[in-house]
């Protein structure tokens, strides 16, 4: 009954997702970070235990309390499965995703360089100020591309493997990979613990948003043959040991070149080169939500599958 609830609850809380997006005020997971960055304040120091400290008492308390929810409703399957939908629901951010990639689209099709710039803040933290038509269209699908591993994909396996633990363990790793995870003088060696564990967290999510991404392909237009082979080829020329399966996938489904110089405010960062074709264009970036919906809906009906099986195995 358990698992039955658990895979009832992530095709419940997939389709709140897909209707309602996030929720508009007191999102838990900004709840979390609230949290998380007082915590941080408390344990910061610049060294990796301090941050292993900080990592394990940020997912462990979450993950713990996802392992009493599940053990307190193991026997009441509906508060089992409305506990998972509404965990699923908060941890996901296809919807969200989706929209911001077709509300790009719109402001570089009319030729609103301004609104485009101000709005590559809600995908990634790149430094919009100097960025072209193209530049703008290739940082949003790459944030597309990665983030449906992040946001929608990895959640999604993780619940159907492990349920309400794994959803919750799985989303506060990659809220602190977003808060401490990236590279700075502050976080070059306390954030180093949560990025690795999100690194880890995301191998097999991020792989698998590759081959979904190939089967989808024709969606967008392109061809799964040409689209294996561009993944094959370039997956793994990306620095990130997960970015690379995503964005490849992406590049080739969409017949586009991506990777180049990344500007970040302080730094700057120069990627290799994925898949072949022109630079992106505003006409890509509703292609690319396309695909990542197709993808997010095919990694849902794997998740609740595999809450299912892990029931027989049991």
């Amino acid at each position: 009954m358990a698992v039955t609830a658990d895979a009832a609850g992530l095709a419940a809380g997939y389709l709140l997702d897909a209707v309602l997006g996030d929720p508009r005020r007191f999102h838990p997971v900004a709840g979390f970070g609230t949290a998380a960055g007082a915590l941080e304040r408390k344990l910061y120091a610049p060294n990796r235990r301090s941050g292993a400290a900080f990592t394990a008492v940020a997912v462990g308390v979450p993950a713990l309390a996802g392992v009493a929810a599940a053990t307190a409703t193991k026997n009441h399957s509906i508060a089992r499965a409305a506990l998972v939908a509404a965990a699923t629901w908060t941890v996901l951010g296809g919807r969200t995703l989706r929209r911001e990639s077709r509300l790009m689209a719109g402001h570089l099709e009319h030729d609103d360089l301004s609104a485009a710039r101000d709005r590559l803040s809600h995908l990634c933290g790149r430094d919009p100020a100097r960025l072209d038509e193209p530049e703008l269209a290739r940082a949003t699908v790459e944030s597309v591309a990665e983030n449906t591993s992040d946001a929608v994909v990895a959640p999604l396996l993780w619940g159907g493997l492990l349920g309400l633990p794994g959803l919750l363990a799985y989303r506060a790793a990659n809220t602190l990979d977003a808060m401490v995870g990236h590279r700075s003088p502050r976080y070059a060696r306390f954030g180093t613990p949560s990025a690795r564990l999100d690194d880890v967290l995301n191998l097999a999510p991020a792989r698998l948003t590759g081959l979904l991404t190939v089967a989808v392909s024709p969606l967008a237009g392109g061809s799964p043959q040409e689209t294996l082979r561009v993944w094959r080829r370039d997956r793994n020329d990306h620095p990130s040991p997960n970015a690379g399966q995503c964005e490849s996938a992406m590049a080739g489904a969409l017949g586009v070149r991506l990777g180049g110089r990344n500007i970040y405010f302080g730094r700057s960062e120069t990627r290799p080169f994925l898949g072949d074709g022109p630079r992106p264009s505003a006409a890509h970036l509703r292609k690319a939500a396309r695909v990542s919906g197709a993808v997010g809906l095919a990694a849902a009906g794997i998740a609740a599958g595999i809450a299912l099986l892990r029931g027989r195995i049991r």
